[in-house]
């Protein structure tokens, strides 16, 4: 009878184990044909206004992009779901001849040229309705939701596959080794009690004179080490007051995070697009925040690809760099919501980098437009910086050598070729360096 009831209870445990199975897989496969369906029925919709997301992304693009942007507004308005807001009809007529719509007297379209403040948008004759169609249904793409970072601890412990830590390891031996320490020290201890006991007498150490006293009264030992200590000193005291003003490898924490990685790395924009005085002047410049202001203000925040950046340090990821164009719209006064400016700005109090002492002339538009000296052979790559920082010591000896090894550029100097052929006589040479021009001359950096 027992047995009997054994099985029954395990029979039982088996009806109910499957039809949970059952149930489970049934939702499950409830689910998957719900999603199978909402996504034909998507498709079906898509396909039924007839436009392509995908052509429609490049036209917008290369179109609507200066302007627009799907998710927040800017010059214009945003664009995702416009066609709930629009008439298909009146989108077309809009988009290809705003104005002839505002002057056929249409009240949507007097109501959107008033509320920008009189900004006509611009005219696209050359789209047709298929065009219009396909950026429609790229306006019609959801926001994407926020992907979390993967977690980098977690996936190296799951790639370990239940090996045993290093740390662990590492551990364990300590404490192994403290225990041989432990049982020398005793058994050291029981033999010397036990050499007492049985009367055996144990070595007696002779003293010697100690050692400092011996090197005191050895006239020669202490003659050599003063000198040695004396030499010493005053190597390591000159090579510490050469680097006195030397700030090679310095580093500040601007008020507004900078990324030169982001700006004249992935975008490419060329450094003298904000340092223009470098053509024209001595110093390069600070660039004002109108400058910035320029492409800031369309772009409020950054790119998704941007947040890739994170894999390679947690510091910078999507979120930062979007607080510190916040930071940027905060101090020029810019209210992105109503593209207007307040009129109440806040000065930057931007950390200096790169300082020449007063008593050195250094002029960029010299080297930049005359020599033609690229702004990374002093600067570093400055396209691979996330936070910019000196990468040259700017010493004068640093200066020095760049003048004995580069050689002048001729190509389009008209400026330097007469001087050119004479010193190329004189010195038997057919390219001439900076010193042999008299790079060297100390009245070129200093008068």
């Amino acid at each position: 009878m027992k047995q009997g009831k054994y099985l029954n209870s395990a029979s039982r445990f088996s009806l109910i184990t499957l039809a949970l199975l059952l149930s489970f897989s049934s939702i499950v496969f409830a689910q998957d044909a719900t999603t199978d369906e909402g996504a034909a029925e998507s498709e079906t919709t898509a396909a039924a206004q007839g436009g392509d997301a995908a052509a429609g992304k490049a036209l917008f693009n290369a179109n609507c992009a200066a302007c627009h942007k799907l998710y927040s507004r800017a010059t214009g308005p945003a664009l995702y779901d416009v066609t709930e807001r629009r008439d298909r009809d009146w989108l077309y007529r809009w988009i290809k001849n705003n104005k002839e719509l505002r002057d056929s007297g249409d009240p949507e379209a007097i109501a959107i040229y008033e509320e920008y403040g009189g900004t006509a948008m611009n005219l696209f004759p050359q789209l047709t309705n298929a065009d219009i169609d396909d950026i429609l249904a790229y306006t019609d793409t959801p926001k994407p939701e926020p992907v979390a970072p993967a977690n980098a601890s977690g996936g190296a412990g799951q790639g370990g596959g239940g090996g045993v830590s290093s740390t662990i390891i590492l551990a364990i031996l300590a404490v192994v080794l403290v225990m041989l320490v432990a049982v020398l020290f005793l058994v050291n201890n029981t033999l010397r009690k036990f050499a007492v006991a049985q009367g055996v007498e144990l070595p007696v150490k002779e003293s010697r004179k100690p050692i400092w006293k011996a090197f005191v009264e050895n006239q020669f030992l202490v003659l050599v080490s003063v000198i040695v200590l004396l030499l010493g000193g005053a190597y390591f005291a000159y090579g510490w007051m050469m680097q006195v003003g030397v700030d090679q490898g310095y580093q500040p924490i601007q008020p507004i995070h900078y990324s030169h990685r982001i700006h004249a790395g992935d975008n490419q924009i060329e450094c003298k697009y904000c340092h223009s005085s470098a053509r024209t002047s001595k110093t390069s410049g600070i660039p004002s925040l109108n400058v910035c202001m320029n492409c800031h203000k369309s772009i409020s925040e950054v790119a998704d690809q941007t947040s890739e950046f994170s894999s390679v340090t947690e510091d910078y990821s999507k979120e930062f760099y979007d607080k510190e164009i916040q930071k940027l719209y905060k101090a020029t006064g810019w209210d992105p919501a109503t593209q207007s400016y307040s009129g109440e700005t806040q000065a930057v109090e931007w950390v200096r980098i790169h300082k020449l002492p007063d008593f050195a002339y250094f002029n960029h538009s010299q080297h930049v437009s005359v020599a033609g000296v690229q702004c990374q052979t002093c600067h570093g790559p400055v396209e691979e910086m996330e936070i910019m920082y000196q990468n040259a010591p700017l010493t004068m000896g640093w200066c020095i050598n760049c003048h004995r090894e580069t050689n002048v550029k001729m190509d389009g100097n008209p400026y330097y070729e007469k001087i050119h052929e004479e010193l190329s006589k004189k010195y038997g040479v057919e390219q001439l360096t900076a010193a042999q021009m008299g790079g060297l001359e100390c009245g070129k950096c200093h008068y």
